[in-house]
C-alpha cells in the first residue's frame, strides 16, 4: 500500500472512529476555533539527500533587494487564527512539524526544480491555508531564504487575515491588467525575506483569470527572485482552478484533514495530481501519538 494511500486511509478510519465515539489508539488536545495551537502533524517520508537550495535573486535582471524596494510596504498585523507559535517550551512540538516539512521538501529539492509549490485539498476547511502561512513562517526563520507567499483563491481568500495584510490591490488586479507586478507584491518590516501576493478584487470569473497566459508569465517573472513560491489555491472538487494551476508549478501538497474527509472524495481529489507533481498528502488534525513530527506522506511511495 502507498503511504499516500495509507494517508487517505487513516483520515477516513479517523472519521468513522469520531462517528461511532470509540476511543482512539491515542490522545491529545485537539484544535478548536480560537485556539492558540492549530493541529499539525507530519512523518514526512522522503528520502533522496540534502541538496543546498539557491534562488537567482533577480525579476527580469532586477535582484530581490531591488524588488523589496519598488513594491508596496503597508504595515503587517498578523493574527494567531492561522499560526502555530514556533517557540516557547510548549509548542516546541508543533513548529518542529513544520520544520520537518520544510526540510523534506528541501530534500526534495536537492533532486530536482522545486520552487512552485501549490497547496490544496479536496473540499474546503481541511486546512490548507494553515498549512500553506505556517509552512512559509518556518521557512522564512531562516534569514537567507527568499519567499513569495501568493493568494491563488480568489474564490475563498484568507491569506490577508492570517497575515493582517491588505487584501489589494494584488492578483485578480494584475489578471485584469489593472495593476502591475510591483503595485501587487507585498512586503513588510517585520519579515523582511517574506513577500505577499494577496487575492485582490472579488471578481466573477476566477478560473478564466487563474488559467490565462497572464498568470504564467507572472510566475514565470517573479519566481527567479525567490527561493520559494508558495500558493494556496481553491480546492480541486469543487472547481478545477487547482488541477490546472499545478500545471505551471514544480509540486503540489496534498491536504487532508483528518475525521472529516471521507476517502472516496480524497482519493478521487489527490488523484488528479498524480500526473502533475504531487510530493504527497499532508494529513491535518491527527490525534498525535506522542510521534516525533507530522504526518506527510511523500508521493515517491507509488512511482
Amino acid at each position: 500500500m502507498s503511504r499516500i494511500h495509507e494517508a487517505l486511509k487513516k483520515a477516513e478510519q479517523e472519521k468513522a472512529s469520531q462517528q461511532s465515539q470509540a476511543p482512539g489508539p491515542v490522545s491529545a488536545p485537539r484544535y478548536r476555533e480560537g485556539s492558540s495551537i492549530p493541529p499539525f502533524t507530519t512523518n514526512a517520508v522522503v528520502e533522496p539527500p540534502v541538496g543546498k537550495i539557491r534562488a537567482n535573486n533577480v525579476l527580469g535582471g532586477i535582484r530581490f533587494e531591488e524588488l523589496v524596494a519598488r513594491c508596496t510596504h503597508p504595515e503587517w498585523k498578523a493574527t494567531s487564527e492561522l499560526l502555530v507559535p514556533l517557540t516557547g517550551e510548549s509548542q516546541r512540538a508543533f513548529g518542529e512539524r513544520f520544520r520537518t516539512l520544510r526540510s523534506r521538501l528541501y530534500q526534495v529539492a536537492g533532486t530536482r526544480t522545486l520552487r512552485r509549490v501549490l497547496v490544496t485539498s479536496s473540499v474546503q476547511g481541511e486546512g490548507k491555508t494553515f498549512v500553506a502561512t505556517n509552512l512559509v513562517r518556518s521557512i522564512i526563520r531562516q534569514a537567507d531564504r527568499r519567499v513569495l507567499l501568493i493568494d491563488a483563491d480568489l474564490r475563498a481568500p484568507r491569506l490577508h487575515t492570517s497575515l493582517g495584510a491588505p487584501s489589494g490591490p494584488g492578483l485578480s488586479d494584475f489578471l485584469r491588467g489593472e495593476a502591475d507586478e510591483y503595485q501587487i507584491i507585498q512586503n513588510s518590516s517585520m519579515a523582511p525575506n517574506l513577500c505577499f501576493i494577496p487575492c485582490g478584487s472579488r471578481v466573477s470569473n476566477p478560473s478564466e483569470l487563474l488559467l490565462s497566459d497572464r498568470m504564467k508569465a507572472l510566475l514565470d517573472t517573479i519566481a527567479p527572485a525567490f527561493d520559494w513560491v508558495i500558493l494556496d489555491t481553491p480546492p480541486s472538487l469543487p472547481v478545477h482552478d487547482a488541477n490546472s494551476l499545478a500545471d505551471i508549478c514544480d509540486g503540489v501538497l496534498f491536504v487532508v484533514k483528518a475525521g472529516e474527509t471521507a476517502f472516496e472524495s480524497a482519493k478521487k481529489a489527490a488523484s488528479g495530481f498524480r500526473e502533475k507533481n504531487l510530493l504527497g498528502v499532508v494529513l491535518n488534525q491527527v490525534e498525535d501519538s506522542g510521534e516525533d513530527g507530522a504526518q506527510y506522506y511523500g508521493s515517491h511511495d507509488h512511482k
